[in-house]
């Protein structure tokens, strides 16, 4: 019902869409999702007129026949809680709330992870090793004193 032929040159970019075949089922209009792509072939057949969704006003995906299989190119997929919910009420698994936020669980498991480097970490050991000062020493390589203030203000982590 389609095939796929490799070709020549990667395919890698950012994408948002819509699954605009599970609107129906959720009562919102569109479900959007995002991702990325990452690919090396190029999709032809019958399947692509049953598209899983919209992308840059394009359909995206396909779904088999018998409304069994869903296919894509997008990873990413299931990472937003509206469009995973959707995937998983058109598979049959029809719960509210049972989609997991994944950025913010993610986002949670990196502070998690800094919070133990933080804790666990000799910094004074690491600056020696390294060559680096403190501003209260002076910098022996160069290298801004604010560092530490700096990373800790881009990435909103409260010193």
């Amino acid at each position: 019902d389609m095939t796929t032929t490799l070709v020549a040159g990667k395919q890698l970019r950012n994408v948002r869409g819509t699954l605009n075949p599970f609107a129906k089922d959720s009562g919102q209009r569109d479900v959007s999702f995002s991702g990325y792509e990452m690919h090396n072939g190029v999709t032809a057949g019958d399947a692509l007129a049953r598209p899983l969704g919209r992308m840059d006003g394009n359909n995206e995906g396909a779904i088999s026949a018998d409304g069994q299989i869903a296919g894509t190119y997008v990873h990413g997929i299931f990472d937003e809680p509206a469009a995973c919910e959707a995937l998983l009420r058109w598979g049959g698994l029809d719960r509210a709330g049972v989609a997991v936020d994944y950025q913010q669980h993610r986002l949670a498991q990196l502070d998690r992870l800094a919070d133990e480097v933080e804790q666990h970490l000799d910094t004074d050991w690491l600056r020696d090793l390294l060559g680096v000062k403190t501003a209260a020493t002076g910098s022996a390589s160069g290298l801004d004193s604010n560092v530490d203030s700096n990373v800790d203000s881009e990435y909103g982590r409260q010193s």
